[in-house]
């Protein structure tokens, strides 16, 4: 409990004071962001901010952790380990694309299947180390089995070891790779997709720390127990990335002051992936990451109709916070309503899996 405060209060302060130092330096670097010129209008003035903000709270948040490990004398878990792999490999992709932006003085940087080939790398590594590390009673990172709540009957290796395997690593992937871009998408007004996150992390952070309190190590054969390797240690990382942001969204709301470009966006989509995961709450993601599904479904269905159609469209533009822009809406307006519905998606998640809990007693 005490290095889940430590790490959540070290990186709240970490970005909150370091942000603006950042910013200069990045300026320096001329890390500045660049605009569609097929977007709404009103996003022009925001050329050249400084941009790769991810760095900030990504590197907060690993730092934080290891801080509250150290002060609490205890060594790092396989499972905190595994997310923070995920994050840093994810955001170094991101990483890439922004540097590339900047470099290129132009929005696009690496390609599309560029960036799905290095998530998918990264996401291989990850499956194949979760399934590694058992704890003492046999424990690994990640399972095997398909979850909700918790692992569902359904386990890949029913098909064979070898199937299986590869059937549990595409399984990874397609969570992975859809979380990460979906964050991207929803990265495009100011503290949208932070703001967003933080709920989602807020979520995890609940859901380890339920779990550890009802872990099946600390309570042998009571009813609804889970059987998750190290649930502690991912609150204290959800509580890293938590704290993180809160620091990273006073300085990105409107009129930010840094983006997190897609360093941040993707990081912290491989990071909430790798907790949907590790906490065997893979299908509830559909809940706690209701918005994001919203805004990467709205890209989708506007291209599908768009060729269907042969150039109609549904929406005025995608992704859909872009559509209400185009409708008249304020830009606070369309975050501060799409940050309710966020968290209107987080409480529901959340309350199922209580409720879950509760039906097992």
């Amino acid at each position: 409990m005490i290095a889940l405060l430590i790490a959540g209060g070290f990186s709240l302060l970490y970005s909150l004071l370091l942000t603006p130092l950042f910013v200069r330096g990045f300026r320096r670097l001329h890390w500045g962001q660049f605009i569609r010129e097929d977007g709404p209008k009103s996003h022009y003035a925001k050329r050249g901010t400084p941009t790769m903000g991810g760095l900030i709270f990504i590197s907060g948040a690993v730092i934080a952790y290891f801080l509250g490990k150290l002060v609490m004398g205890e060594q790092p878990s396989p499972s905190a380990l595994l997310v923070i792999l995920m994050a840093v490999g994810a955001g170094a992709v991101g990483f890439v694309d922004d540097f590339m932006k900047t470099r290129k003085q132009q929005s696009l940087g690496l390609g599309g299947w560029a960036k799905i080939a290095g998530q998918v790398l990264i996401a291989i590594v990850f499956a194949v180390l979760a399934l590694r590390f058992p704890n003492a009673e046999g424990v690994t990172p990640a399972s095997t089995r398909i979850s909700l709540f918790r692992d569902l009957p359904f386990d890949f290796m029913s098909w064979g070891p070898i199937l299986g395997a590869g059937l549990f690593v595409l399984w990874v992937i397609l969570i992975v790779v859809a979380t990460s871009n979906s964050v991207n998408v929803t990265d495009g007004l100011d503290g949208l997709a932070g703001g967003a996150s933080i709920l989602v992390f807020g979520a995890y952070l609940i859901i380890g720390f339920w779990q550890s309190s009802q872990s099946c190590v600390a309570n042998p054969g009571e009813a609804g127990c889970y059987l998750v390797r190290d649930p502690m240690d991912l609150a204290v990382v959800a509580a890293a990335f938590l704290g993180g942001l809160v620091g990273f969204v006073w300085w990105n709301t409107s009129p930010a002051r840094i983006y997190m470009g897609d360093t941040g966006s993707l990081g912290l989509g491989g990071a909430i992936a790798a907790f949907a995961i590790l906490t065997q709450t893979e299908l509830l993601l559909i809940l706690l990451g209701g918005l994001f599904i919203i805004e990467s479904g709205s890209v989708i269905l506007q291209r599908a109709y768009f060729k269907v159609t042969r150039g109609k469209r549904i929406f005025l533009m995608s992704p859909i916070h872009h559509h209400f822009e185009l409708k008249g809406w304020a830009e606070v307006t369309v975050v501060v309503r799409f940050w309710v519905i966020a968290g209107l998606f987080v409480v529901t998640g959340v309350g199922a899996f209580y409720g879950e809990w509760l039906l097992q007693q």
